[in-house]
């Protein structure tokens, strides 16, 4: 499963319209760069208390990065 993929699928488990999810990728100085869009509603879901919900994902994705040879940073917006 690729980064963008595993994190689209973590979003949609969490959040109550999983229709509004979605993810863009780019690359800033070869670093990909996943963009994750939630409805506002829905926010708080994918970040958590005290962010631990987005830590966790960020740390899914430091395997994902290490297994692909890649950083990858994930930005919630």
């Amino acid at each position: 499963m690729s980064a963008p993929d595993l994190v689209a699928f973590v979003a949609k488990a969490l959040v109550d319209d999983p229709d509004a999810v979605s993810v863009e990728v780019h690359d800033d100085e070869g670093t990909q760069v996943i963009e994750l869009h939630v409805s506002e509603e829905d926010m708080g879901k994918v970040i958590g208390r005290n962010g631990s919900v987005a830590k966790a994902m960020r740390t899914l994705l430091k395997v994902v990065a290490t297994r692909e040879g890649t950083p990858i940073a994930l930005e919630i917006v």
